[in-house]
């Protein structure tokens, strides 16, 4: 029968078997070396953000905001439905943000959270993501599912915009 072992973080503190390299409470961190240590030089804490490097030009949009800006719109609208884990959806991001410039006056474009908005997504019956949703007169008109070209987009905006 085998024997266990239970492994508790006292038992990680008790072991020398493979000691954690530097101290990270240290300012300065040194990795041993055959020859000697090799010492970091001393710099201040970095902070990671994420930026971008202009604003969207597709409008947030949530379940507070959906009846106002979608259902009771005067002009045609676009509605990205995503998620912030999400890679597909990042490449969508640019091209709803292209075609926001491009149709100005005549199109607008939102993005929808599904995460934080997950009602609204059930609602339409939005399984996966990224999806687009076309809107006219309160009307959902045409979708496009998943990452596709902006020719799919452009095409399903012109319908809509002709009818």
């Amino acid at each position: 029968m085998a024997s266990s072992t239970s492994i508790t973080p006292s038992y990680f503190a008790l072991t020398s078997v493979h000691p954690f390299p530097y101290n990270l409470n240290s300012a300065r961190i040194s990795f041993p070396l055959k020859n000697g240590s090799y010492k970091l030089p001393k710099h201040p804490a970095l902070t990671l953000k994420a930026f971008s490097s202009r604003e969207s030009k597709a409008a947030v949009v949530t379940k507070d905001t959906w009846e106002k800006s979608i259902l009771n719109s005067g002009s045609p609208v676009l509605v990205e439905f995503y998620a912030s884990w999400c890679g597909p959806c990042r490449m969508v991001h640019r091209i709803i943000d292209e075609i926001a410039g491009e149709y100005a006056g005549r199109l607008n474009c939102f993005i929808l959270n599904t995460d934080n908005d997950f009602p609204i997504a059930e609602d339409y019956e939005i399984k996966a993501v990224p999806v687009v949703l076309l809107f006219k007169n309160g009307e959902k008109r045409e979708s496009v599912v998943g990452t596709m070209p902006k020719d799919f987009y452009i095409a399903a905006i012109e319908r809509v915009l002709k009818s």
